[in-house]
């Protein structure tokens, strides 16, 4: 948390004390709002498979949402599911899904649409 702190400038409280967190509204500290939407590239090198291809270039985001917190030491796993793929002359466009869960959460801590260039 402190690293991930020092390189947004993110030092509130919520992420960094824990004795101040415990007595805040989530009794815990929580990860910073954009770290989580940071590993969505680690996932998707675990997740998909780039043989064949001399590139896979991130393209951007649609959407990202992170309708849950995570607490700080949380166990998370990612789902990819590919939901488009639209190939073009030189390459192709991927739209994948990355759902990131918590362990002994309700509901995901991370939804992003993420958009690739594939070249063959």
């Amino acid at each position: 948390m402190d690293r991930f702190a020092d390189v947004t400038g993110d030092h509130q409280w919520i992420h960094l004390d824990p004795n101040k967190a415990a007595k805040g509204p989530y009794g815990t500290t929580v990860a910073h709002g954009y770290l989580v939407p940071s590993l969505v590239p680690m996932l998707l090198s675990e997740a998909a498979r780039t043989e064949g291809l001399t590139a896979a270039i991130n393209y951007g985001s649609n959407k990202v949402r992170c309708p849950a917190l995570t607490p700080v030491n949380s166990q998370v796993r990612g789902m990819v599911e590919l939901t488009e793929l639209r190939r073009g002359p030189q390459g192709a466009q991927a739209v994948l899904r990355v759902t990131v869960e918590r362990r002994g959460g309700d509901k995901p801590v991370c939804v992003a649409e993420v958009v690739a260039v594939l070249f063959e």
